[in-house]
């Protein structure tokens, strides 16, 4: 009898995908067969600075070297689109309290709706406890060296699409 695929969905604007992104992303694929980056196309937050196209695209750049991890847009529910990639886990990195409070709604709500799906906490590696993909656009913004902070080609882009 083969066993179902452990499947798990990490959701996020990814507007770009940092390294402490691809860090949780990493530690996610070493527990389940498959990771689904779940890219929401329509954020809560303000307008994304890169099209979901592009998102998509640097996450693939960006978690290349993995396997079993694939990027996929939603518009739904996350526990609505977990069903539909047969996810029975939910993802989500934590940087700080603030982070958590956050979390522990959204927790509590996704339990409401899909009982059966599971909402897992990774923290955050000590060196990405900080980052985030607003900071490192601000840092971006202002002329700051975001290397070490996402992917060269994501740090390239940043340059082009701010200095317009």
């Amino acid at each position: 009898m083969t066993q179902a695929p452990r499947i798990a969905v990490c959701p996020g604007s990814y507007d770009p995908i940092t390294n402490g992104h691809v860090d949780v992303i990493t530690r996610t694929a070493a527990l389940f067969d498959e990771v689904v980056v779940a890219v929401v196309g329509q954020s809560r937050k303000s307008d994304a600075l890169f099209s979901l196209e592009e998102r998509l695209e640097f996450i693939a750049v960006a978690t290349g070297h993995l396997a079993g991890v694939r990027a996929q847009p939603f518009d739904t529910l996350i526990v609505e689109f977990a069903r539909t990639v047969g996810a029975t886990t939910i993802v989500k990195g934590l940087r700080a309290i603030s982070d958590f409070e956050y979390e522990f709604e959204m927790n509590q709500l996704n339990r409401k709706q899909a009982p059966g799906i599971e909402s897992l906490y990774i923290m955050a590696s000590a060196e990405y406890s900080f980052l985030s993909s607003s900071g490192v656009k601000e840092l971006a913004t202002f002329g700051g060296n975001v290397e070490p902070y996402v992917h060269e080609l994501i740090a390239t882009r940043l340059q082009e699409e701010l200095s317009r």
